[in-house]
């Protein structure tokens, strides 16, 4: 393999659910040298999901070396780093800076009872309207503030011998730099951070919410401008873990949401009020833009730039739907064309987060003695899409958007995510959508959006900017299909006549 001698290097880490994987960038021109990969491992039964921080630390580590080897560069070469890492996971450190136990993922719903609790009201803060007013989201299972409200209350002696409270992306930052630094976007989905929206606006912890957490806030780290900020050089340890040299400059990095803005070119100084589609282990619909949002039913996010990024979440998505292929001895993409007018799935395998519940499980129904197991699939693939595709009037609304402005109605979706790779997902997308879509042709977004960061903590540029420039949003754009309102009402007729007895 030709060495790559000449070449200006940045990494962008990935850090997810399931697995982490590290970009090899040329800094000038964005060209993707290399991908580097290593998995993760998620453990819990009965609404518990859990992993070990050290073992992201083990797998940030692998993939990084890989990429750097692969993309066939000096490690002298790399210049900068950073980490988007999944969202709202809480890590509790002890006094050595190590993880006291495996740490509560975003997907973790045993938090439910908490987060009902704080969003009612908890502590005098007047309901769900003074948490959309003082963070720009209502507490649900999936943030860090109700996980920690369940780890006070079911294991008190840890939660009293916590010395750091952490984001998965603070603590892999922490491990590179020394230095305890979040960004405005992942900080945004704790729960306890607000008053004001992006990093522009003066927002901080909220003193009177983290008294209510009973949270010090010495035990949080320093909130940095942007993700792009460089925060640090790796230390000596982490240098010799990675095989690179400790002059590498580290961005203060974000979360892998806002990491795709970034990727995605979406952001005050790229596209604003534009929707994105994420179908991964969850599914997501986002925009950047410069409204504050106000909505319950979605994450009052901020980007990582000092834009906003109003987000709606679902828990189930590719893999609950390929956990009913492999209920049915099917491969995912064995689905009857247009699925079957009388078989509906709300795929609610590990409860729900939008709609909020938290509780449910799945649902199948219409079914005959006739019905083909692959329409069932369809049906899966169709009841994952709507929960996703539902939160996208509300998030356009979010963006002070005209909803019947044709030139709303008719901007095309950007599809990302592995789903954004099968046939059969978007074919639903836009039957179920009615709108075109731009399918991007690099497909590790998070990643390159945080290489993005690495290379705007190197240059000073901003990081949107930088990836436009990139060009790492680009992508095929596919016409739209007429839209299934019929399909559509059926989904919601389920939904609406079984939320009340079968999905709590």
């Amino acid at each position: 393999m030709r060495t790559r001698t000449s070449r200006s290097v940045v990494i962008g880490v990935d850090s997810s659910t399931q697995s982490t994987k590290a970009v090899a960038v040329d800094t000038a021109t964005g060209e993707l040298l290399a991908v580097g990969r290593a998995p993760h491992t998620v453990t819990g039964e009965g609404g518990a999901r859990e992993s070990d921080p050290e073992e992201w630390w083990t797998a940030l580590t692998t993939a990084v070396r890989a990429a750097v080897r692969d993309a066939g560069v000096p490690a002298a070469a790399v210049t900068g780093l950073a980490v988007a890492g999944q969202q709202h996971g809480l890590v509790t450190l002890g006094a050595d800076g190590r993880p006291l136990r495996p740490a509560l993922l975003w997907n973790d719903t045993r938090s439910a009872p908490q987060a009902a609790a704080l969003a009612a009201g908890l502590g005098g803060l007047h309901g769900p309207k003074s948490w959309l007013e003082r963070t720009g989201s209502v507490p649900v299972a999936s943030m860090t503030s109700a996980k920690w409200q369940w780890l006070r209350e079911h294991e008190p002696a840890l939660a009293a011998a916590v010395a750091g409270v952490r984001l998965p992306h603070d603590y892999l930052t922490e491990r590179l730099t020394g230095h305890a630094v979040t960004d405005p976007g992942d900080a945004s989905g704790t729960g306890w951070y607000g008053k004001g929206g992006g990093s522009g606006s003066g927002d901080a912890y909220d003193p009177e919410i983290l008294d209510l957490l009973a949270i010090d806030p010495a035990l949080l780290p320093a909130v940095a401008p942007s993700g792009a900020t460089r925060v640090g050089t790796l230390t000596a340890a982490a240098a010799e873990a990675l095989g690179l040299p400790r002059t590498v400059a580290v961005a203060a990095g974000t979360g892998d949401n806002m990491a795709a803005a970034v990727g995605l070119g979406l952001g005050g100084a790229g596209l604003l009020d534009h929707p994105v589609v994420s179908l991964g282990t969850s599914g997501t619909v986002f925009a950047a833009t410069r409204t504050r949002p106000a909505d319950p039913g979605l994450a009052g996010f901020a980007a990582t730039d000092g834009t906003y990024l109003p987000l709606g979440c679902t828990l189930n998505c590719t893999l609950a739907v390929d956990r009913f292929a492999a209920l049915l001895g099917l491969d995912r993409e064995d689905t009857v064309p247009g699925g079957d007018a009388g078989v509906v799935v709300l795929p609610y395998l590990d409860g729900e987060r939008t709609p909020d519940l938290p509780h449910a499980a799945g649902l199948v129904t219409g079914l005959r003695h006739t019905t083909d197991p692959r329409a069932i699939l369809g049906a899966a693939y169709e009841g994952a899409a709507f929960t996703v595709l539902r939160a996208l009037d509300g998030l356009l609304a979010a963006c002070g958007l005209d909803l019947t402005d044709s030139a709303v109605r008719d901007r095309p979706l950007r599809l990302i995510g592995g789903g954004a790779r099968g046939k059969t997902w978007t074919d639903t997308v836009r039957r179920l959508s009615g709108r075109p879509l731009i399918v991007p042709a690099a497909a590790e977004l998070v990643a390159l959006g945080a290489a993005a960061l690495a290379g705007g903590a190197v240059t000073g540029e901003d990081p949107v900017a930088l990836a436009r420039g990139w060009g790492t949003g680009a992508g095929e754009l596919l016409p739209p299909l007429p839209r299934s309102t019929e399909t559509w009402d059926r989904i919601a007729g389920v939904l609406t006549a079984a939320s009340p007895v079968l999905l709590r």
